[in-house]
């Protein structure tokens, strides 16, 4: 059976629409093939470490946690042994020294000791973020800051355990009392929770806060700070005074001590500012 000659207008027909076909099959490989190349030299997102402070836990940060998870970052919850500044700064230090790539350090509390200590000479560490947190300058320890300016309620509310370190010498675990913990550590958060927080109180040794800083990694290194304004711990004109002196980028929310628990949103919003300045 012979088929029919195509007319002229057919052949034009035909060869637009194969035309057609090849363009549209080559925008598709080449957007994918961009996309990929995108993809493939995008700058992967600073690990986020998490210290978090006396009379607390990692569990202090899981709402954080969460948000940062959400927006894809890379997440490690340091648990702080509180058993000295010095010796749980270089604890810190060798989990800093399994982490590849940049870091964003964040401390609460005492572990912004901790952290201006362990990140000193780290040049993976790209930015210090200090939540309701101490910022000691080299020699000072948490009691000497915390003492500086009134508003703390803390020494009232401790409770002292006498125990025995490995090498055998003699120091206090401080504990806060338990039916005190939710005023003065958490008076923000839900009662049946700041209850389950007092109980579950990991205790930091008085040697601990008293022990003086080694020099500060915020000297060197960009800081942002957010203060705690109705902090019972350590006293909000404390913390705006470590934040002036290293010339931190501040903010400052309405907040007890326990800030990450009740204002998880804030805090992560912090870190991420902090984050969003890594290059």
């Amino acid at each position: 059976m012979t088929r029919p000659a195509l007319t002229h207008r057919t052949r034009i027909a035909l060869t637009a629409l194969a035309a057609t076909s090849v363009f549209a099959a080559l925008l598709v490989t080449t957007t994918g093939r961009a996309a990929a190349d995108k993809g493939s030299t995008e700058r992967p997102k600073p690990t986020v470490v998490l210290v978090h402070g006396a009379f607390a836990d990692s569990t202090s940060w899981d709402d954080v946690i969460r948000k940062l998870r959400h927006d894809h970052y890379p997440v490690v919850a340091v648990a702080n042994p509180l058993r000295s500044l010095s010796g749980d700064s270089a604890y810190l230090k060798e989990v800093l020294a399994g982490i590849d790539g940049p870091v964003v350090l964040a401390g609460h509390s005492y572990g912004g000791s901790v952290i201006s200590n362990a990140a000193t000479g780290n040049k993976n560490v790209k930015a210090l973020v200090y939540i309701a947190a101490f910022l000691p300058e080299k020699g000072e320890s948490a009691v000497d800051l915390s003492g500086k300016f009134p508003g703390s309620t803390l020494g009232d509310a401790l409770r002292p355990v006498p125990t025995t370190n490995p090498d055998g010498s003699q120091v206090n675990d401080l504990y806060i009392q338990n039916d005190r913990f939710p005023h003065q550590f958490a008076a923000d958060v839900p009662r049946d929770k700041a209850y389950l927080m007092a109980v579950t109180q990991r205790p930091i040794t008085d040697a601990a806060l008293a022990e003086g800083a080694a020099e500060p990694a915020w000297k060197t290194i960009p800081s942002w700070v957010l203060v705690a304004t109705q902090d019972l711990n350590i006293p909000p004109a404390a913390q705006e005074f470590m934040a002036k002196r290293a010339q931190a980028h501040v903010s400052g929310t309405k907040a007890s001590h326990a800030v990450s628990v009740s204002k998880p949103w804030k805090v992560t919003e912090v870190i991420e500012d902090a984050a969003h300045s890594v290059r």
